[in-house]
């Protein structure tokens, strides 16, 4: 339906117009890339070949690490390790399995999901959304439904299945054009993706990815999902502002008055109930629940002696309870969930419990196997020392150039973007980009979790104007109820100045934060790497 009505559309785009020029050219770079899956196959099998290539020609870097540092080799320097040989082929076949099993993304993202899928088959996250969004007044309703765009992405389909079409139904009955609540709501969820102020599933996704690439130069490197965290609590309101501006500024301005005679569908007959009586009980017991398992957490963590304390660090990186943030992801969605759920009675007992987790996890299936051959690539990246010899001639390349200082991530950011544009899932983009960058950064002293800050903003902002994101042709199917000729070209059109907005005041926030008040990222998150501190 989406590409019919996107082709006839996009006919009326004018053909000779540079933007609509630009989108073909969008379009033909994404077609051209095959599935992920199928990228990281081809990958795993070009480092092989590659490996066995320079490593014939003996390709070597100096190692620029101190003496003594980690995984600094004797003589200082570091080789292409071909596995294009008998040894190659013996490290493959008995690493295999342990590769795909011990990914650190692997188990942290399915435990994290397993408690988020309790909140949102049960209701509790869809009650939360519409709560915010429907008691919002008429004059705060444009950055409310942004927020709670971002805040959504804790479950990401949530955003685009419940926030979405729920932004642009309000918009409609407050006489305002429904278009632009659909592109507020698509902004906060997508172009904002990993702001939040909670710790979701993409924290210890990304996370995994940044800890293996690091090892590349420090190999007792630990990346946890929290290093992030206030960052992107800043991140959030900065983006539901920008947001909200962006939306009554431009694009509502743009869009005009709505006539109803452009929807596709009879507008009188959406509804989208406010909470139910029950429904509210059941958040509100929800609510208590949560507070009460912080008070149980706090007891553990803030007495000098709490179990889940470093004795020697307290509570910053290294600490039993960063260490199992995992774990407290898990819990406070699944119990007060499963409240919700019994209070309501959309869940009555244990069987419901498990049909709710079963379900998330049969939705992980491509997800699974995107990680398997994804956990080949890396594990193979990292055994012939390609990482550490492209990060070696990199970082050399930028302190050549004088592009050692901030203003290198300018250019990563934007790097980052471009490349988002083509590749749309963040999880496949940082696991191919993250062996090359993390190691190329960190040697000419930046920490990889201020490394993965900075990727996250070029990663989210360019979601809302690539065809290439997997809910794209959703957001293109619930915008032709409104507007029956809405095309690719007009939607991205609509979507464009968030993403320049978003681009520019994001990375502006980030120089602020980082640089000029020098505020970590993270808790325990350094801003510079230094070898063996």
């Amino acid at each position: 339906m989406s590409s019919n009505n996107a082709k006839q559309s996009a006919q009326g785009e004018p053909s000779n117009g540079w933007f609509s020029r630009f989108l073909a050219t969008v379009e033909w770079l994404g077609n051209l890339l095959p599935h992920p899956i199928t990228l990281f196959a081809s990958l795993a099998v070009f480092i092989v070949i590659l490996s066995g290539i320079l490593g014939y020609f003996d390709v070597s870097v100096m190692d620029p690490r101190p003496v003594g540092a980690k995984g600094r080799e004797a003589d200082g320097v570091i080789e292409v390790i071909s596995l294009l040989n008998a040894d190659g082929l013996r490290q493959i076949v008995t690493g295999l399995v342990t590769n795909f099993t011990g990914f650190a993304p692997l188990g942290t993202v399915l435990v994290a999901l397993l408690g988020v899928s309790l909140a949102e088959h049960s209701g509790l996250l869809s009650t939360i959304m519409r709560s915010m969004v429907m008691n919002a007044s008429p004059r705060a309703v444009t950055i409310v439904i942004v927020f709670a765009g971002v805040v959504s992405n804790t479950a990401s389909e949530l955003g685009y299945v419940v926030m979405i079409p729920l932004a642009a139904m309000i918009f409609h009955s407050l006489g305002r054009h429904p278009l632009a609540g659909l592109a507020a709501a698509f902004a906060g969820v997508s172009a904002g993706y990993s702001a939040n102020i909670l710790i979701g599933t993409v924290d210890p996704l990304l996370a995994g990815f940044t800890q293996d690439s690091a090892r590349i130069i420090d190999p007792d490197y630990v990346v946890s999902a929290e290093v992030n965290w206030y960052f992107m609590i800043v991140s959030t309101f900065a983006v539901a502002a920008m947001g909200a501006f962006v939306t009554e500024k431009i694009v509502e301005p743009r869009l005009g008055k709505y006539n109803p005679d452009d929807a596709s569908i009879d507008l009188g007959s959406q509804k989208f109930d406010r909470p139910s009586a029950l429904e509210i009980k059941g958040m509100k017991w929800a609510g208590v629940t949560f507070v009460l398992l912080l008070a149980l957490l706090a007891m553990t963590v803030v007495p000098e002696n709490g179990v889940l304390r470093d004795p020697e660090t307290g509570l910053v990186k290294g600490s039993p309870f960063l260490k199992g943030i995992v774990v407290y992801i898990f819990v406070t969605f699944a119990i007060p969930g499963f409240v919700y759920g019994k209070i309501t009675g959309s869940m009555k007992n244990d069987r419901d419990v498990i049909d709710a987790m079963a379900k998330s996890m049969s939705s992980m299936g491509l997800y699974i196997v995107l990680v398997f051959f994804a956990a080949q690539f890396v594990a193979f990246f990292k055994w012939t020392n390609l990482g550490t010899v492209l990060a070696v001639k990199g970082a050399a390349f930028l302190q050549a150039t004088g592009l050692d200082g901030p203003e290198v991530f300018i250019l990563f950011i934007l790097m980052c973007g471009l490349v988002n544009l083509s590749l749309g899932s963040a999880s496949a983009q940082w696991a191919i980009t993250a062996p090359i960058f993390v190691p190329m950064l960190m040697l000419i002293g930046y920490a990889p979790e201020v490394i993965q800050a900075a990727y996250r903003i070029g990663d989210s902002v360019t979601n809302v104007i690539t065809p290439m994101m997997s809910y794209f042709g959703l957001i293109l199917a619930i915008g032709v109820r409104y507007k029956k000729d809405l095309g690719i070209g007009t939607l991205i059109a609509t979507m464009l100045p968030y993403t320049m907005v978003f681009i520019v005041g994001w990375t502006l926030l980030f120089y602020i934060w980082v640089f000029f008040l020098g505020l970590p990222v993270g808790p325990g998150a350094p801003t510079y790497y230094s070898p063996g501190g």
